[in-house]
């Protein structure tokens, strides 16, 4: 913890100069604390100061109960990080200031933000109550859903029809006349399977089997599908079917991350649907509001809502509030794809202290379909919301185009007209979901969407530190990721940081040059450039001597009929870049630090 302090302080200190203040005293101040209330000072408390600044942006005003574990004295901002807040909010009222500092607001939220997103593991304490929240949230779903008006559900069946009508209806058309090509994702399976050993499973589920027949999907040809293969072939009744299993990832200390780990036979086939509806929602107009293939369209109306009529919203829980019923709707004009989409859906959850638990939600993040129909389902309600405020139905599609650069969803975060805001809301909370409402933002002049902050259109993002500081080379993930947040630091501008990180991580690593962001090698990105140290001996190319990253598959032999499905499986015309990958596959285990001659671009 006391790198981690070295490097608050220096950032402190550069920061103080940037804006012509002082930051002696929160110096202080963080030491005292850290040393009373140990890592949650910098990873829980300092991030709660940076919400309430950002609540209290968005008021116009420092609120009364804004940054109450901090103290005040003699005036209502907090005496922690004053000299940045003076120049954003009047130091006796408190009132928001016409033109406030931009550069006081970028320094309080990286100061208060950088180590808000460290990847720790939670107390068994937290961990349990995230498990616990999990399994509340589904009951809260399940009763919404008992309680849900049909009316609600015809309305949300209605203008999914206008938005995603002819998207439908062409994954339908995939599904009818056998086009959807299914695939193995890299991630883990509830069963724990190898990642070469997905291809010879040989059960199915009789959910499945109804749509999608499994000798057209285990099997790599007909010349396979003998009477002996199917009967090797282990069908699963409804009431035997494996559970997904859920497990909570490292997010930040406060809370974990709960997601759900797919059986493989139902991640397959999720994958080759999945495939079949971002295809067709590509080429669709309706994409423009919800395509997920960059997230830069909702950081650019984020930016122009800081300046602009836009509002962004944040939803909490949100993959998880999305419920069975809301897909249903979504798709009962289309029995097919509907039948396809409930077939590969796991409906049943192993929760660890809870057990194996029936799920209302649609499904949890781990699903390869979550977030497309999450996405689907927010955006048919938002235009209800819409429709709604403008005292109208839609009643053809061209309507809902003229929303196109005023409406995106992706995931969880929603970007609409301000004047809409309020209904938008409250038609989200009427269908169940949960907007957060410290998070989202529609008045002032903040706005924050995909990971990217504006504020009066000045980009205020910061830079983030995930991991704890290495002490050896050989913490392999730590380094990279300190070498990659020097990196981001110079970027920002940060030099005396920058300085300071340089020195620590030649501690660890004895070679650090200059090299370009595209390098493989860990080094020092620099707006000078790099520096040849050596020409390659054949292709002329320049060289310098530094660390890289060296990890291998772990062995993973495939071999008989599953050989020929994973190369019938294979995306594209090109021949497979890993030679190997029939004995090894698989993420690495394991990762080495080593020193070799490299491009340095």
């Amino acid at each position: 913890m006391k790198s981690l302090i070295s490097l608050w302080n220096m950032l402190a200190q550069e920061m103080a100069n940037r804006c012509s203040t002082s930051t002696t005293l929160d110096i202080n101040t963080v030491r005292v604390r850290c040393e009373h209330e140990g890592m949650s000072f910098l990873t829980i408390t300092l991030p709660s100061f940076a919400k309430d600044f950002q609540y209290c942006l968005s008021q116009g005003m420092v609120v009364p109960e804004a940054f109450l574990p901090f103290r005040k004295s003699g005036s209502c901002l907090p005496s922690f990080l004053r000299g940045f807040t003076e120049h954003v909010f009047h130091l006796d009222s408190g009132i928001l200031m016409d033109d406030p500092d931009i550069d006081s607001i970028q320094a309080i939220r990286q100061l208060t933000l950088i180590f808000g997103k460290m990847e720790l593991l939670c107390t068994p304490k937290r961990e349990r109550a995230a498990m616990s929240e999990f399994v509340h949230c589904d009951k809260v779903v399940h009763r919404n859903d008992m309680y849900a008006d049909s009316s609600d559900m015809l309305e949300l069946s209605r203008m999914a029809a206008l938005l995603f009508g002819s998207i439908f209806s062409r994954v339908d058309s995939d599904i009818y006349n056998e086009r959807i090509v299914p695939k193995h994702g890299p991630g883990a399976t509830a069963e724990q399977l190898t990642s070469n050993g997905k291809y010879s499973t040989t059960y199915w589920t009789k959910r499945l089997e109804e749509v999608f027949h499994c000798g057209d999907f285990l099997s790599p040809s007909p010349r396979f599908n003998s009477e002996e293969w199917h009967a090797s072939v282990d069908y699963l009744e409804p009431g035997s079917e494996m559970p997904s299993r859920v497990v909570s990832v490292p997010k930040t200390q406060k809370t974990p991350r709960i997601i759900a780990i797919e059986p493989s036979s139902m991640q397959y086939m999720q994958q080759g649907l999945l495939e079949s509806v971002r295809r067709w929602t590509d080429r669709d107009c309706t994409g423009q509001f919800i395509s997920s293939e960059s997230q830069i369209p909702n950081q650019e109306l984020a930016r122009r809502g800081s300046k602009g009529p836009l509002a962004t919203l944040d939803l909490s829980e949100a993959s998880d509030r999305v419920s069975l019923k809301h897909v249903e709707a979504l798709l009962a004009r289309h029995p097919l794809l509907k039948e396809a989409v409930l077939a590969c859906r796991s409906t049943h959850a192993d929760v660890p202290g809870e057990g194996v638990i029936p799920l209302s939600k649609f499904a949890s993040m781990g699903s390869a379909l979550c977030f497309p129909f999450e996405a689907m389902v927010f955006l048919t309600i938002i235009f209800l919301g819409i429709e709604r405020e403008r005292g109208y139905r839609f009643t053809t599609k061209s309507e809902l185009l003229d929303f196109v650069g005023m409406v995106r969803v992706y995931g969880d975060d929603i970007i609409v007209p301000v004047n809409y805001v309020h209904t938008v809301i409250e038609t989200l909370e009427h269908f169940g979901a949960k907007v957060n409402r410290r998070k989202s933002f529609w008045t002032g002049r903040f706005r924050e969407s995909c990971g990217k902050e504006y504020y009066d259109g000045h980009d205020v993002t910061v830079v983030k530190f995930r991991s704890k500081f290495p002490s050896s080379r050989q913490q392999v993930a730590e380094v990279t990721k300190l070498v990659e947040f020097r990196n981001h630091m110079y970027l920002y501008g940060c030099w005396s940081t920058c300085q300071w990180l340089d020195e620590k991580i030649r501690d660890l690593l004895k070679y650090f040059p200059c090299i370009e962001s595209t390098s493989s090698a860990l080094g020092r990105v620099s707006f000078l450039g790099y520096v040849s140290e050596k020409e390659h001996e054949h292709l002329h190319k320049p060289l310098v001597k530094a660390c890289v990253v060296s990890s291998r598959s772990p062995r993973d032999n495939l071999d008989g009929p599953a050989v020929l499905l994973k190369y019938f499986l294979k995306r594209g015309d090109s021949p497979s870049h890993d030679e190997g990958n029939l004995e090894r596959a698989g993420r690495p285990r394991t990762a080495y630090i080593k020193t070799r001659w490299v491009t340095p671009y």
